[in-house]
């Protein structure tokens, strides 16, 4: 390409000028002859190629154009001069990139280099020099080398001389993300040797007595953790002490002199400008505090006074500058308050709390574009990592880094943050800070702001590597980094591990074999041998399973003990983890998912059941970690489910063999969720009912074409089942019989015989494949409830129903039919078993005297023949005087009495029957509430009597430790057994009042007993 073209606009657009006019002007300059005598040919195509990579194109061309100018005007020095300005641009190498790179990238730069245009070769030859070689070049500089100039201007340009190496070698990199951490590290370094700088001429300043006071200067925030931006304040910390033979007053004096003058030597404008604002805010008692300090003085404040947030500032104290010796003391004497910092009362809870504090005083309107405050910003990442850091790094001194991705990479090392979450939020940090390196670069102005203009959108998205639409590209690459961020902040930075982690004492976190022992101990473990040795075989050796354990055990044991069988939910958790340890999601899920390890721990230490369901299924613990993972799911999507993995497979064994594996899983689900409280006990029953249901219906799906396949021939009609008992009245507990009933109806062109023989053949199928042992507890259907009990047909046509309905059926029957409810099967038939019950459960007319006296008989018959032998009737849950069948009887007889006026009433729960027999006044409100009260209770403790021992109660214990596990189950405080016996006493006692009014219509009237 020739400047001279006709084409020149156009080339100079492809090549990325935004202004190809301006550009082709100024490549005509004057200045650039120079340039042009020092190619061949004269033309600069080469260069303008160059240009045309940079950041911004049009500010880089014009920067050249100006430097050349102020070279000229220097006359031509050797080395320097505008001959080797123009031979160096002229040859293609990392000189002519890196001078380029600069002057694309940063109008304040160009501005340095207009100044002082012989530090563009600092700029070409830059290379990453040591912390040491950088000090000693700007103390020199302000002293022995400085010549005629003032300290205050040598001190500027030399820090800026050093400013554009490292902006040189960042600008032009190939990888700007990797070479992030060594800019930030050698900013850091720079501001270091500039406040040593500093401190020179503030000694030169103070003359003779300067000796006095010994002075460390602590470097703070992104100073002191080796990752300072191009323009921040720069945070410290002034520690003195006297020299020898000096007393404590004067060597303060003179440290606070000389520490005002080193603040004043960095920030004082002069005509090269002012490097920054040395903040020292952060010391003790901030502003209001003395600016200096002896180390002793600081460490009684930080042991007396100092607050959360000031421990986790010290965590990047370093070293900076001043009296090494004396800065390395100061460290030796607070470190350690650092590191125990986690113990104090509340410290996660202050350091969220702070973290949403500094949240919300971001403007409204800047939260969007806020690199550095906003949610998803780069303090997501410094807070999570510090406060991961303060409570794991008091047992694990690696941890320890003042630098946030040293520190990131060591927690992931360590398991304490999963590599994955750890590779992104390290490679968003980078990000982030590019895009905030290259803002703050433009103009060496302090911001954390995205730009909104489409130029300056447009100059950093070039700098960050995009040339296709770079303003779209830089945004979208921002947000998905922001995205990312604020997801893993808030799975880390709110994780219920780290406030539980935080409680324990250094020893009980490090889970050493006597600390261990002494701890099982304490908590109440009866078994601390078998126990230590459950936590050594999940914590020994130097697996990362091993590391993550070690990690997550001294939190979760205080867990298993807040419970009333802790040994068995350790030993549980050791089966479970045994099994799933080399599963990648699974300790992953524990350390990371919000309650997911104090769930698991909870329920395992809570019951039995749910323990011996999770070791049948293992990768079923997955539901903790999962947001609607204790929700139960509904009827249809259960269904669902369970039709498409019966469906892939060949028999009815293996259909219903998967059907049963998702019917343990979700059984699990209702469990834990019941455990954790997440459902009631009507949700309870409502969920274990769908769960059945749907179990039932794709099994009898299964068993049908199973009988179809093995007879030759279709069943020739439709099978229904319907639920009875509580199964019908959603009212299922977790010993809960499935009662059932099995009805047929021919479809036109099939007799009644063959299609009774073939459903017959298909319920004892349905219930063979339901009842077989495996891995989930059996599904027994009990159809004792059908016409003549067990000496009837295991199934019968919908007209046989109705035949012996009309003609034999004893009132129990209809009694039993006020809780049937079809279950499974073609909506068709389920409609028509309906319609025909309903005249015999809903009565019209009620019932006569003879029906009443008959339910009363029976009552008083199941009252002493059912009734266990020895069985002690105050205590029995169910047929107990004021169990659950009393209140069940009460109000079932009142439905047929009255239901057949009173739709209300027409319910299947007995739990809806008291309440609508409440609001139909049937039932004073005080036999109401105690009926539901003991209804609720027995319920309660059935239930969890199941859950704590894997098996059915019929009986209040008697053993005090089993109703304590229950009652912790039920929600009630630990070591109150006694009182839950007493109080089933008291609540049956009511119950059977008021049974004895409403039932038997026998005094007294009403329950009010006190």
């Amino acid at each position: 390409m020739s400047s001279r073209t006709s084409t020149t606009e156009g080339a100079l657009a492809r090549l990325g000028f935004a202004d190809p006019n301006r550009a082709a002007a100024l490549l005509e300059d004057r200045a650039l002859l120079p340039l042009r005598a020092a190619v061949p040919d004269g033309l600069l195509d080469d260069l303008v190629a160059v240009i045309g990579d940079t950041a911004d194109p049009d500010q880089g061309l014009l920067g050249l154009v100006r430097v050349a100018e102020s070279l000229q005007q220097r006359g031509d020095p050797p080395h320097w001069g505008i001959s080797a300005f123009a031979g160096e641009l002229a040859t293609e190498g990392v000189g002519r990139d890196r001078v380029m790179g600069v002057l694309g990238a940063s109008t304040a730069l160009v501005d340095e280099l207009v100044r002082h245009p012989e530090h563009w070769l600092d700029t070409a030859r830059a290379e990453r020099r040591t912390g040491e070689q950088v000090r000693d070049e700007l103390v020199r500089a302000v002293t022995e080398d400085r010549g005629d100039v003032a300290p205050l201007d040598a001190l500027r340009i030399a820090y800026r001389r050093g400013l554009l190496r490292i902006a040189a070698l960042d600008v032009t990199s190939p990888d700007p993300l990797a070479q992030m951490p060594a800019v930030g590290e050698a900013l850091a370094e720079l501001a270091e040797a500039a406040l040593e700088a500093a401190l020179a001429i503030a000694r030169e300043e103070y003359g003779e007595g300067h000796e006095a006071c010994r002075l460390a200067i602590i470097g703070m925030g992104k100073t002191g953790g080796g990752e300072l931006n191009y323009v921040s304040d720069v945070d410290v910390i002034f520690v003195a002490e006297p020299a020898e033979g000096v007393d404590e007053d004067t060597a303060l004096r003179v440290g606070t002199a000389l520490a005002t003058a080193t603040m004043r030597a960095c920030s004082t404008p002069t005509p090269e400008g002012s490097l920054w604002p040395v903040d020292a805010a952060l010391r003790p008692e901030g502003k209001q505090g003395p600016l200096v300090r002896t180390v002793s003085s600081h460490k009684a404040y930080y042991e007396r006074w100092a607050k959360t947030w000031e421990f986790q500032a010290l965590l990047k104290a370093w070293v900076s500058a001043g009296d090494r010796e004396i800065g390395l003391r100061y460290k030796a004497e607070i470190s350690p308050m650092v590191w125990e910092a986690a113990s104090r009362d509340r410290f996660v809870e202050d350091v969220q709390a702070m973290r949403r504090r500094v949240e919300q005083h971001v403007p409204a309107n800047e939260a969007p574009r806020q690199l550095k405050l906003g949610p998803g910003g780069l303090r997501d990442v410094e807070f999570s990592v510090q406060l991961l850091q303060l409570v794991h790094g008091r047992t694990d001194p690696s941890l320890r880094s003042a630098t946030t991705l040293e520190a990131l990479t060591a927690l992931a090392r360590g398991g304490y943050v999963g590599r994955d979450d750890a590779a992104i939020l390290d490679r968003a940090y980078r990000h982030l800070r590019c895009l905030e390196h290259r803002i703050q670069l433009h103009r060496l102005r302090r911001t954390h702001l995205m730009p909104v203009t489409e130029p300056d959108l447009r100059r950093l998205g070039r700098a960050m590597g995009h040339r296709t639409h770079p303003e779209q590209a830089v945004v979208a690459d921002r947000q998905a980094a922001a995205r990312e961020v604020r997801r893993l902040h808030e799975r880390l930075f709110y994780r219920p591990l780290l406030a539980a982690a935080a409680k324990l004492s250094p020893t009980e976190s490090r889970l050493s074999a006597e600390a261990a022992r002494q701890r099982l101990l304490a908590l109440g473990f009866r078994d601390p041998a078998g126990a230590l040795r459950h936590l050594e075989a999940l914590t020994s050796g130097v697996s990362r399973r091993a590391a993550i354990q070690r990690t997550l055990l001294p939190v979760m044991l205080g867990w298993f003990a807040d419970e009333a069988d802790p040994d068995a939910g350790l030993l549980s958790f050791r089966r479970v983890s045994d099994e799933l340890g080399t599963t990648h999601w699974y300790l992953k899920m524990l350390r990371d998912e919000g309650r997911a390890a104090d769930r698991l721990a909870h329920c395992l230490a809570r019951s039995r059941y749910a323990a011996d369901l999770l070791v049948r299924s293992p990768e079923s613990v997955s539901i903790l970690g999962d947001d609607n993972g204790l929700t139960p799911r509904t009827r249809e999507a259960l269904t669902a489910t369970m039709q498409s993995a019966a469906g892939r497979r060949e028999s009815a064994a293996d259909a219903v063999a998967a059907v049963r594996a998702i019917r343990r899983h979700e059984l699990l689900r209702i469990v834990m969720s019941d455990l954790v409280g997440v459902i009631d006990l009507p949700a309870v029953g409502a969920a274990l009912t769908d769960l059945t249901g749907a179990t039932i219906q794709v099994a009898l799906d299964a068993a049908i074409r199973e009988v179809e396949a093995r007879e030759g021939t279709p069943i020739g009609g439709d099978v229904l089942v319907v639920a009875m008992g509580s199964f019908g009245g959603r009212e299922l507990g977790y010993a809960s019989d499935a009662d059932v009933m099995f009805v047929h109806q021919p479809h036109p062109g099939s007799t009644e015989k063959d299609v009774q023989a073939r459903a017959t053949l298909v319920v004892q199928e349905l219930r063979r494949l339901l009842a077989g042992s495996g891995a989930d507890p059996a599904l027994g259907l009990d159809p004792d409830l059908r016409p003549e009990g067990k000496n009837g047909p295991l199934v019968r046509s919908l007209d046989s129903y109705r035949t012996y309905y009309e003609r034999w059926a004893l009132t129990w029957e209809f009694q039993a039919l006020l809780r049937a409810a079809p279950i499974a099967g073609p909506q068709s038939l389920a409609d028509a078993f309906i319609e025909l019950i309903d005249p015999f459960r809903w009565p019209e007319g009620g019932l006569d005297e003879s029906q009443v006296r008959d339910i009363r008989t029976l009552k008083a018959r199941v009252e002493s023949e059912r009734l266990p032998r020895g069985a002690d009737p105050s205590t029995h849950i169910k047929l107990g005087r004021g169990g659950l069948t009393d209140v069940e009887w009460v109000v079932q007889l009142h439905q047929l009495e009255h239901a057949h006026e009173r739709p209300a009433l027409r319910v299947a729960g007995t739990m809806a029957g008291l309440d609508a027999l409440g609001a139909e006044g049937l039932l004073s409100a005080g036999d109401v509430a105690a009926l539901r009260e003991a209804w609720r209770l027995g319920a309660l403790m059935r239930n969890a009597g199941v859950l704590w021992r894997g098996r059915p109660i019929d009986s209040v214990p008697s053993d005090v430790r089993d109703l304590d596990g229950i009652g912790r189950i039920m929600g009630r405080p630990a070591g109150e057994g006694a009182a839950l016996a007493e109080l089933w006493r008291r609540v049956a006692r009511r119950s059977r009042h008021a049974t004895d009014f409403n039932f038997y219509d026998s005094p007294p009237r009403g329950s009010v007993i006190t």
